[in-house]
């Protein structure tokens, strides 16, 4: 009886669901995939802080109360939320135009972009405008990905070589990192280089070589992803046992020891204001990476999510950052298929971690004092090197080049000018390449194919044509960017061809004719009457001839509407006294 009472709410919360159905081997199943995605996360929310120019602590903070609001609101069985490397590179040239870079402005600047980036997802959620994320193209945010790992790769060599560099794109951090060359201190050089090593070979090489031992998969894998730990937990002693911070070693130094405290954002409409963009920008690629791992996991189960929930669930994280000491946070690609490939069956995997690091937060944080910042810098650059992928770059030269403008384009701004102009390119690349393309449709003039019904393009293939009827068919909806190609090409189609009498419209792939669309129409048909042609439709889509049902065109209308093409042709060559009749 309680259960039916909440099922309304289920919808908006989504444990009501899958809690309902919780059991024991469930829970064992999330606290195993818990356990090792804490393991891989701590190394990782606290590199990430590093990457976002943040206190270390912060990237665990963002690390606890997000992940239980994840599992409250989120439709994701596998997602992992939390700290991700181009989010916290965003966050970094976001918040680094307003403060400077360790200065307590620096962290509130931080903590108000995550307040921001969730109001916006929490509004993107309930007004379901989730499908504003689809403007940016899949190519486009392929390019952008790859162009950040450059650029987060980048600049962290500077922890690798134990040098001061800066700089927001490509060509001012190498600019940087050769003037100072003459700086490195071999000591960092050595732990950052042996460390990046062994975490490579970690991730590739330390699970077949455990399994070939006879180590059991589950336990072998455990051990796999504990390698950026063992990294952490040898260099911190290493550096503590031979004083190498006296020695120039960069370290993380003093971590609060504690669960994140209570913070408010603050309300300083010109930070606001100066973050805004920043925070829509953060909240689109975030949300686009985020379902794209959900969604693909998903399937593997033939579970489903919800988009728009999703919004809801990932404006709560980041609600629950901004009160808690973080910054921005979404779902990440490598701790989400970790999370999956360990058994998490449902969101609570998420709130177990969670608990996990809290533990780590009060307890483990002293430990952390002697941890070298090359380590963290290393584990950076090993898990935004597998986001590279140039290979887009071929698919889309080999598949169209339209899109490889857009790919090139994106990764050469992002290279040159930053993350954010670069994001800013591809979302106008995006919506300006479909602009273009629905802007001049594919129009095809279409004959009846022999012993048949159906009619095609005739380039393509053998058909029969009248010399008094012209077939247009086109391949998209009409609306105001294609409204006057469509006039175009067909008052330069019809003045070749002094036998024409019919005109007819094949409407087969058109879903939708908006108001220019249908003035365009008109002037066509008036046009045509004034040359002695007339206007006929076929194959009209119901809604859309509800729409025109609706018009005074249809009763203007010089010709007739025909249920299908074929009957068009055979009612107006003299094959059939039958009349046209509405789709």
């Amino acid at each position: 009886m309680r259960l039916t009472a909440l099922k309304p709410f289920a919808r908006y919360l989504p444990i009501l669901d899958w809690g309902s159905r919780y059991n024991k081997d469930t829970l064992t199943n999330d606290v195993v995939a818990a356990v090792i995605v804490t393991i891989m996360l701590i190394p990782q929310s606290l590199a990430y802080a590093l990457l976002a120019g943040l206190p270390a602590e912060m990237g665990l903070y963002a690390s606890i109360l997000p992940l239980v609001a994840y599992a409250v609101f989120g439709t994701s069985r596998a997602l992992a939320v939390g700290p991700v490397a181009v989010v916290s590179l965003m966050t970094a040239a976001a918040v680094g135009n307003l403060a400077l870079q360790g200065t307590a402005e620096y962290a509130a600047a931080a903590i108000v972009l995550a307040f921001l980036s969730g109001l916006v997802l929490l509004v993107m959620g309930v007004f379901r405008l989730g499908f504003l994320a689809n403007f940016l193209s899949h190519p486009v945010i392929a390019g952008f990905i790859t162009a950040s790992g450059i650029i987060i790769a980048t600049s962290q060599l500077k922890h690798i070589l134990g040098i001061k560099a800066s700089g927001h794109n490509l060509t001012e951090l190498l600019h940087s990192i050769f003037a100072h060359l003459g700086e490195v201190n071999f000591w960092t050089l050595f732990i950052g280089v042996t460390a990046t090593a062994f975490l490579f070979w970690v991730r590739k090489g330390l699970k077949p070589l455990l399994l070939k031992k006879g180590v059991k998969p589950r336990l072998a894998d455990i051990l796999a992803k504990a390698g950026p730990v063992a990294a952490v937990v040898v260099t911190t002693l290493f550096t503590w046992a031979l004083g190498l911070a006296d020695k120039g070693v960069a370290i993380v130094g003093e971590v609060p020891q504690g669960l994140p405290p209570l913070t408010i954002p603050d309300f300083d409409m010109d930070v606001w204001s100066s973050l805004l963009g920043s925070a829509g920008l953060i909240s689109i690629i975030g949300f686009v990476e985020s379902v794209s791992v959900a969604q693909t996991l998903a399937a593997k189960k033939r579970q489903r999510i919800t988009p728009d929930q999703e919004l809801i669930g990932l404006g709560a994280s980041n609600i629950a950052a901004s009160i808690s000491g973080g910054y921005p946070v979404t779902g990440g690609f490598a701790r989400s298929v970790v999370n999956f490939d360990a058994g998490a069956e449902t969101p609570a995997a998420g709130a177990f971690t969670a608990i996990g690091i809290a533990l780590a937060a009060l307890a483990l944080t002293p430990l952390l004092f002697f941890l070298p910042k090359a380590t963290l810098a290393a584990t950076i650059i090993v898990a935004v090197l597998s986001l590279v992928d140039f290979s887009i770059l071929k698919t889309t030269w080999t598949y169209n080049k339209a899109d490889f403008a857009a790919v090139a384009a994106t990764i050469l701004l992002t290279l040159g000018f930053g993350v954010e102009l670069g994001v800013s390119a591809g979302v106008a690349l995006s919506i300006g390449l479909y602009l273009f393309r629905s802007s001049r449709p594919h129009i095809a003039e279409v004959g009846l194919v022999p012993g048949t019904e159906h009619f095609r393009n005739i380039n393509r293939h053998k058909v029969e044509t009248h010399p008094e009827i012209l077939t247009i068919r086109v391949d998209e909806s009409l609306y105001f960017a294609n409204a006057r190609y469509l006039e175009d090409y067909l008052y330069d189609r019809v003045v070749r061809d002094r036998d024409l009498k019919h005109v007819i419209l094949m409407c087969s792939a058109v879903n939708d004719i908006d108001t220019s669309a249908l003035e365009s129409l008109e002037a066509i048909d008036h046009r045509f009457r004034d040359m002695g042609l007339k206007l006929h439709l076929s194959e009209v889509k119901g809604p859309v001839m509800d729409k025109l049902s609706r018009t005074h065109f249809l009763h203007e209308l010089t010709g007739k509407v025909f249920l299908s093409q074929y009957e068009a042709v055979r009612d107006l060559s003299g094959g059939a006294d039958r009349a046209g009749k509405p789709a």
